[in-house]
């Protein structure tokens, strides 16, 4: 696709996706017209205030610069449909929040909850299918060798040979492998053996691509013995505008992900296994947030009564506070009714030989140094509601691997184990649900690097609901 025609399409998607927004908010009319009992005719018969289109005409501004900090003006070739529909559908949440505090701020009576959903609804719906039908015909149109772009491979070993039959494979996409570049190395037989074609060595790269059609340029050389040959490629593609792309696995990492960020001009890779900052994990937080207030205002009668029986059943305080592991390592007291004597902590050296759990975890099903109100506690994980302030204060989450004290993180012999720091501990996660504390360590450690590399909103919301029947039946509890 030339310049001038990728530009008029990207003009006709902008214009769009700003009528669409349009039009959801007429649409999101209807129910409050329907409230109020005022006809539709006598609505837009209603003079337009001069304030009031400048508030809207600042909105749509907001909403173009939401949809364009999402990437959805920029070439979204080699995105799926889910990760282009997702990112589609953030940008409208986003647009619908900033419609909300603008409702707020201005004083507009016309949005209102039920606004909203309407709203939201509508141009979700509406912007996510018209992407997507508009991936389709693009795809009916590369797929036919229009708009293919060429792409020349740097290297030939099985992950450049691997990486071209995905494209290949594609043909949705438009791309056509042109050929390979590589000099003589101990697998080019190998190469030439699967019919790929050689168009030249390293040092005529420069040659080829002067003298022919290249849209784009994958390295797939090892980095680390061909550094300089990348950074001379690199300084090419630059030079003449050719877009240039490195297959990943540069470090043959295999959990991290990895993004194009930019500090000050500067570009950068970055490379994460948990979630990074973003508007889900913004969510998560609100969500806890919401969530722990409103647990602590309606169990605040159960916080008081088990204060009471502590208080009156054993001598010492009423909160055991201990020393937790939380985010990337950073310590910070965790809060739990007491359940045990006193002075439990300088018991536990002599009956650490009566553990009962693998790895460096300490546990002991009939615990002798536990209450007796702190056995029920326990059993009914009453003990755990003092957490809730954790999650308020931003040391915990509702849903995360749980927090681990000094004494069993100084027993961990595996870096893997370590990971589950990467994310904020929480109350709850896939252990709670899936066996509690009767399940061996290393599967523990297992299901948090699970819930790590899963993670999502949806995900957390699974596990809150079935942490509630897990509690209820006291399975695993000790």
């Amino acid at each position: 696709m030339s310049n001038v025609r990728r530009q008029m399409l990207l003009t006709a998607v902008k214009l769009f996706d700003l009528l669409v927004m349009v039009a959801s908010f007429s649409l999101a009319t209807v129910p409050v017209l329907y409230a109020s009992g005022l006809p539709l005719s006598e609505f837009f018969s209603m003079r337009v205030k001069v304030q009031n289109f400048i508030l809207f005409s600042a909105l749509l501004f907001v909403w173009h610069i939401i949809f364009a900090s999402f990437g959805l003006y920029e070439s979204r070739r080699l995105l799926s449909a889910r990760t282009d529909a997702l990112d589609t559908l953030k940008a409208t949440s986003l647009c619908t929040f900033a419609l909300a505090a603008a409702a707020i701020l201005f004083h507009i009576r016309l949005v209102d909850p039920a606004f909203l959903v309407v709203m939201w609804g509508a141009s979700s719906a509406i912007v996510i299918t018209s992407r997507l039908l508009l991936r389709y015909f693009l795809g009916i149109i590369r797929s036919r060798g229009r708009n293919a772009r060429q792409m020349l491979i740097v290297g030939t070993n099985p992950r450049a040979i691997e990486f071209a039959a995905k494209i290949e494979s594609r043909p949705e996409l438009g791309y056509r492998v042109i050929g390979f570049v590589d000099d003589d190395w101990e697998g080019l037989k190998t190469f030439r053996a699967s019919g790929r074609r050689l168009v030249c060595g390293l040092d005529g790269l420069a040659d080829f691509v002067r003298n022919n059609v290249v849209d784009e340029v994958a390295i797939a050389l090892p980095l680390r013995s061909f550094y300089a040959h990348a950074s001379q490629i690199a300084v090419l593609c630059e030079k003449q505008g050719i877009v240039m792309r490195f297959l990943p696995g540069i470090f043959n990492l295999r959990k991290a992900r990895s993004i194009a960020e930019e500090l000050a001009g500067d570009p950068l890779v970055t490379l994460y296994t948990g979630p990074l900052d973003g508007w889900p994990v913004f969510i998560k937080r609100a969500l806890d947030v919401v969530i722990s207030s409103l647990s602590l205002i309606l169990l605040s009668p159960v916080l008081l009564v088990t204060a009471v029986l502590i208080k009156l059943t054993s001598p010492g305080p009423v909160i055991f506070r201990q020393e937790r592991i939380g985010l990337n390592k950073r310590r910070f007291w965790m809060y739990k009714f007491r359940t045990m004597v006193p002075d439990a902590e300088k018991r536990m050296a002599e009956l650490e030989k009566l553990n009962e759990v693998s790895g460096p975890v300490f546990k002991i099903k009939n615990d002798p140094r536990i209450t007796p109100i702190g056995r029920f506690l326990r059993s009914t994980s009453i003990d755990e509601l003092p957490q809730l302030f954790n999650v308020l204060k931003g040391d915990m989450s509702l849903v995360g691997p749980r927090p681990l004290p000094l004494r069993d993180y100084r027993g961990f012999s595996e870096d893997w184990h370590r990971r589950r720091f990467s994310v904020r501990p929480g109350i709850t996660c896939l252990w709670q649900v899936n066996g509690r504390s009767s399940i061996p360590f290393e599967k523990w450690m297992e299901l948090d690097m699970q819930y790590i590399d899963e993670w999502s909103l949806w995900l957390d919301l699974k596990i809150l609901a079935g942490t509630i029947p897990a509690v209820l039946k006291g399975s695993g509890a000790a």
